[in-house]
């Protein structure tokens, strides 16, 4: 194993132990606590419960789930949604060792499309229940990590990589009466 995956392993096993110990005691009582969450739920595997805590983000003033949505709209919980959507499902990170994906989706998803620019690149990331593609648009060639394996991606040749399914987890709990808000 690589210096670099065995650091993302490490990291990947104390984000799963950090989300089972502070999810049973997270209140979420701000408006940015579910797509953080989300990213976080995604990241370790439960991904039932971050496309719940997905969707509280993105439905948070058309569903006025605050109560307060007259005082003016939750901007930051909309960007927040992108982000639990590319961050979380796209399983995108960006680090010293260059731009990675583990995307995974959760069975009510059945693709996940989003275009970034980096680093003077246009790229296109397509992701359904079994496969990524990646689609660079514009730019040099780009060298990228797969779960974990290295993929270089040219413009006008996509690249396709399995998506492998997640470890199994017992599901953390919530406070009481702190769940996710339902759809």
């Amino acid at each position: 194993m690589s210096d670099g995956a065995a650091t993302s392993t490490r990291a990947n096993r104390t984000a799963c132990r950090n989300f089972a110990y502070y999810e049973p005691l997270t209140v979420r009582d701000s408006s940015l606590s579910a797509c953080v969450q989300a990213v976080l739920a995604a990241r370790t595997g439960h991904l039932d419960l971050a496309h719940a805590y997905t969707a509280e983000a993105a439905l948070m003033d058309l569903a006025d789930l605050e109560h307060n949505t007259r005082d003016g709209l939750h901007i930051a919980s909309l960007a927040g949604t992108w982000t639990a959507l590319v961050a979380g499902f796209g399983g995108m990170r960006w680090d010293e060792g260059g731009l990675r994906f583990t995307p995974r989706l959760p069975a009510g998803l059945g693709r996940l499309a989003f275009t970034l620019r980096f680093l003077g690149r246009c790229l296109r990331v397509e992701v359904t229940p079994d496969r990524a593609t990646y689609t660079l648009r514009s730019g040099p060639p780009l060298t990228l990590r797969h779960h974990g394996t290295e993929l270089t991606v040219r413009e006008g040749a996509p690249a396709g990589r399995p998506v492998p399914l997640p470890r199994q987890r017992r599901a953390p709990g919530q406070p009481p009466h702190r769940g996710p808000h339902t759809r």
